[in-house]
Parts: C-alpha cells; sequence; structure tokens
C-alpha cells in the first residue's frame, strides 16, 4: 500500500500547522462531502419507499438514513485523511480542509472511525443485516477503491463505483431486514451508472489527474478510449433500468421514465464520443445530466410504486 508523500519541505509543514486548529464548522460539513451523501440518502430512501410499497415507517427509515449518512461521512473522512497528498496536487480539491491544513490529518482519519462505528451502533438496533451493509459499503470505499484500485488502474472507478451502490441495498435491508432481488438490480444500476458519470468528470479534469499521477482512464488510456467505454456502459445501464421493470416493483410509468432518461444519457455519450479535444463542453453536459438522470430515475421508482 502506497505510503502518504510528505509535505514538500519544512516551512510548507509550518504553514500547514499554522492553519490547522482554524477549522470552521463548513470546514468540517466539508469533510463529510454533504452532495455526495445527499445524493446516496436519496437513492437509499427511494429504495426504503420501494420495499415498503409506500411510505415506509417513520423509525427505520429515519435510523436507516441517519445510520447510512454517518457511515457515508465516515468514509469520507478517511478518504480525506488518505488522499492528502494526491488532493494537494490536484486544483478541485487543494482546498480541502485537510489537504489545506485546516483540519489535521490525524483528526480526520478519527472522525471517520467514529462516525462509522455511531452508523454501525445505530443501525444494529434496526437489524444486523443493515449494520453489516453499512459496514460492507464503507470497508468498499475506504480499503477497496480509495486504498488499493484508486491509484493502481485505470478501471478503478469501475471496480470501486460498488461502493456507492450500496446505499440501496442499506435502505432495502433497514425497513424489511432482508433483501430482494429489485434491491441487488438497484445496486446493478448505481453500479452501471458510475463511469459514464465520474469519467465526464474525469474528462475535464484530467489534468488534475495526470498531476497527481492517478491512472483515471482519460490519462491512462485516452479521451477517445474513455468515451467509447462511457457509452458502452450507458447502453448496459439503460438495459438494467428497464430490467428492474420486470421485477414486479415499479410500474409502467417507471418504464417510460427509464427509456426516456436512458436515451437522453447514450444521447448525450454519443454527443461527447463526438466532442474532439480539448473542448470540453459536452463532458462537462453529460456530467450534470447524470446527476439529475440518478435522480430522476429513483424519484420514478417512488412515484411509480403504487401503481404495481
Amino acid at each position: 500500500m502506497r505510503e502518504m508523500a510528505p509535505l514538500a519541505n519544512p516551512l510548507e509543514l509550518e504553514a500547514a500547522r499554522g492553519r490547522a486548529g482554524v477549522a470552521s464548522l463548513g470546514d468540517y460539513v466539508q469533510l463529510l462531502k454533504p452532495r455526495i451523501v445527499l445524493l446516496l440518502i436519496i437513492t437509499a430512501y427511494c429504495a426504503m419507499v420501494v420495499a415498503a410499497h409506500g411510505l415506509p415507517a417513520f423509525w427505520p427509515s429515519l435510523v436507516g438514513t441517519l445510520g447510512l449518512a454517518l457511515s457515508a461521512g465516515g468514509a469520507h473522512a478517511v478518504n480525506m485523511w488518505y488522499d492528502r497528498d494526491i488532493d494537494r496536487l490536484m486544483a478541485r480539491t487543494n482546498d480541502r480542509p485537510v489537504p489545506s491544513g485546516r483540519i489535521p490529518a490525524t483528526r480526520s482519519l478519527a472522525i471517520g472511525i467514529a462516525l462509522e462505528a455511531a452508523s454501525f451502533a445505530l443501525l444494529l438496533d434496526l437489524n444486523l443485516l443493515t449494520a453489516l451493509l453499512s459496514l460492507g459499503g464503507f470497508v468498499y470505499y475506504v480499503v477497496i477503491y480509495t486504498m488499493w484500485l484508486k491509484r493502481r488502474t485505470p478501471q478503478n472507478i469501475v471496480i470501486g463505483g460498488g461502493a456507492g451502490a450500496f446505499p440501496p441495498l442499506i435502505g432495502w435491508a433497514a425497513v424489511t431486514g432482508h433483501l430482494s432481488l429489485a434491491a441487488f438490480w438497484m445496486f446493478l444500476i448505481i453500479f452501471l451508472w458510475t463511469p459514464a458519470h465520474f469519467w465526464s468528470l474525469a474528462l475535464f479534469r484530467q489534468e488534475d489527474y495526470r498531476r497527481a499521477q492517478v491512472p483515471m482512464m482519460p490519462v491512462a488510456r485516452g479521451e477517445r478510449a474513455t468515451k467509447v467505454q462511457a457509452l458502452m456502459y450507458t447502453l448496459m445501464l439503460l438495459a438494467a433500468t428497464l430490467g428492474l421493470y420486470l421485477t414486479g416493483v415499479v410500474g409502467s410509468l417507471y418504464l417510460v421514465a427509464a427509456a426516456v432518461l436512458g436515451v437522453g444519457f447514450v444521447a448525450m455519450c454519443l454527443r461527447l464520443l463526438g466532442e474532439r479535444p480539448p473542448e470540453v463542453r459536452w463532458a462537462k453536459a453529460t456530467f450534470g445530466y447524470s446527476l439529475i438522470y440518478l435522480t430522476l430515475l429513483f424519484a420514478a421508482m417512488v412515484l411509480n410504486v403504487h401503481a404495481i
């Protein structure tokens, strides 16, 4: 496992120490990557609604959502501790609270572990399966993606994307105490959504990854190969979203929404494929659409769950 790179020189180290300890409340919120946590909560809660065939019971949904938020936030805090060396090298991340020195790295690590421990204890009050799934998502993101895959292979985000696909499993288990085929199908949907989502970001941020020597697909395989693979994953994603209908948990309204949203995503990736460097307009547009796509897709599951 790669050792953490030290700060460049003693003066930089001293400057970082000078900034440490003056973190604001906003810095601690940023440590948990709240926007990503919110998207994870949305997919988990939508899965709860589908599992319950309507609004889930208040207590399991509240505890399940809070437990997921604690676990995801903790995983992000540990990620920021481990990646502080490469985060300092990238324009997108160098002002995060740990690489900037506003929050000490060891404190970030401690916060992350404490949040996961709190999450496990809280979810254990619901059922063991939910607690173990949350812990599994934490370990997947921190160990498999952050510590093992991210710096070693261009397939990092493909395999590592499984970490972000745990929330529907957690949500389903929180309100039912078990899993079903539909829950695993939702996992597959997010797993297949992740490459096109993240690679579109990597396309217009590839200089950051090149500077940090992180082998994201555009850096390691080139833009053309990245765009072709993004299109392939989006086609598989379209098939997977339509396949969820066959499980019987959602109705025809969802089927129409999945088809329209999926065709739109494929169209975006086709336009992206035709974009020539150094243009990144379609890369940015595809990234933005991917976020809207996932939110609307899971919202369609909720809106149509009563029709089954």
